[in-house]
């Protein structure tokens, strides 16, 4: 192998960590927000933050 393709792999590599590490801030950012959003919501006497919703009934 020579010196420019195992740069490149290098760079490629560093470029997927980065990525995969960017979405992953973003999904911990979103799950985080929705549970700020319940815990605000309970925090402030209501009793209906986050309703369950009942499957259909088979028939």
């Amino acid at each position: 192998m020579d010196e420019s393709s195992s740069s490149n792999r290098g760079a490629i590599v560093a470029l997927i960590l980065v990525v995969v590490l960017v979405a992953g801030g973003w999904w911990l950012m979103q799950h985080i927000r929705a549970d700020s959003k319940i815990q605000d919501c309970v925090m402030s006497g209501r009793t209906n933050c986050a309703p369950i919703v009942a499957p259909a009934r088979p028939g």
